[in-house]
């Protein structure tokens, strides 16, 4: 059995898809998927049990948690219910295939000295998330990725090891840190290393338990699979707490870890991760003021939407574009019909987003079609008929 954890904070929708793209998983084995809910203010957890009655979903188990105990702890209180011979750390914002489970699974049958697994992670315009893959941060990894050592030689060995760019997304490899986005591992392994430790809140404890699975032994892996991620729906990556909880969490794994090392190096790097966090907030405010609407290259936008599903699915879209105002195309097709989906030659129309239809298209179609796209100007969407929803990375609507 596969043991599926989910942290969620007021992100229902996002827990709501990713939960059925979980269940819609394929493979010789059970799954079961246990959501905690930091204390939300969306009813999430109301919400879900009406969304997944348990007469349907034996296998999801619930847990209301009456304060925000951050991602770590969290998850740590799921574990101790988890039955599964293996465990997956998962983000609520994450939408996986039909594949990707049984891909990781058959690799720890195969690879006996795996300790955790990654995997291939899109962003929602088709991008590959250089976060699905990082070196370790030793201070000399640090000092390349504060100084901008590693954003001038992104493909260097040598100073560009924190996102490991210069091997192939596309094929397997071994790496240091495994995304707490997607985290599979063996409850063996899980056990051995007793979780996340819940010194770091919200950042940083990816890589701490990456860390220790390696010192017990393991090794960590990266795998080309892949599977779309919204990258923190709940978080605003511009905000002053944002910026001081991630570089506190650089601070608490230094200092856990590399304590050991005189006041000559330790001081400056401390020093450093100060000093850079400050001014990176600075940074992202004077960014705010001056492009308060940045345009993204590319192509020009005909449309705010793009439409691709059944007819039944387009009327709906029609009803939801006039509601809300947006400009739209409509294309009627599915997985077989319209295989290229919105790079079909017979659709000329370039629009803000396309949204697919996901009772006509399943999720490694829509991920193929993105992945394959050399235009990433446009975003992914996805539309649930029996819902009458459509989720973006934006915002999500209800007719």
């Amino acid at each position: 059995m596969l043991s599926v954890i989910i942290v969620s904070y007021n992100v229902r929708y996002y827990v709501e898809q990713c939960l059925r793209s979980v269940f819609a998983s394929k493979g010789d084995f059970d799954v079961e998927a246990i959501v905690i809910d930091n204390a939300s203010h969306d009813d999430t957890i109301p919400y879900l049990q009406e969304r997944f009655p348990q007469s349907r979903y034996p296998r999801l188990h619930l847990i209301a948690h009456p304060e925000n105990a951050g991602f770590g702890r969290a998850n740590n209180l799921a574990l101790q219910q988890a039955s599964g011979d293996y465990i997956l750390f998962l983000n609520p914002d994450t939408l996986v295939t039909e594949n990707t489970f049984a891909d990781c699974i058959q690799f720890f049958r195969t690879h006996s000295d795996a300790g955790a697994v990654g995997v291939r992670m899109l962003k929602p315009n088709g991008e590959f998330a250089p976060e699905s893959r990082r070196g370790l941060p030793t201070p000399f990894t640090s000092f390349c990725k504060l100084s901008g050592l590693s954003r001038c030689f992104p493909h260097s060995p040598l100073f560009g090891r924190y996102y490991m760019h210069y091997l192939d997304s596309r094929e397997v490899c071994a790496i240091d840190v495994v995304s707490g986005a997607f985290m599979m591992m063996s409850r063996e392994v899980a056990q051995l290393t007793e979780g996340f430790d819940e010194s770091f809140f919200m950042y940083g404890e990816d890589i701490d338990l990456s860390y220790r699975i390696q010192k017990a032994g393991y090794q960590n892996y990266y795998l080309p699979t892949p599977i779309l991620h919204y990258k923190g729906e709940s978080t605003e990556k511009t905000s002053y707490r944002y910026v001081y909880v991630f570089y506190e969490a650089m601070l608490i794994f230094f200092n856990k870890h590399y304590r050991h090392l005189g006041l000559l190096v330790s001081l400056p790097i401390k020093l450093t991760i100060c000093l850079l966090g400050f001014f990176t907030f600075l940074q992202q405010q004077m960014r705010k003021l001056r492009q308060p609407r940045r345009k993204l290259p590319g192509r020009p936008i005909q449309a705010d939407f793009l439409f691709i599903g059944s007819s039944s699915m387009l009327e709906q879209a029609r009803l939801m574009a006039e509601r809300f105002g947006w400009t739209a195309v409509y294309y009627e097709g599915n997985e077989r019909t319209l295989p290229q989906g919105h790079l079909a030659q017979s659709i000329k129309n370039h629009c803000r987003f396309v949204a697919y239809d996901m009772e006509s298209y399943s999720v490694s179609a829509v991920l193929r079609i993105f992945d394959c796209s050399s235009q990433k100007d446009s975003f992914i969407a996805t539309y649930y008929p029996s819902q009458k929803q459509l989720i973006t990375n934006i915002k999500v609507y209800q007719l």
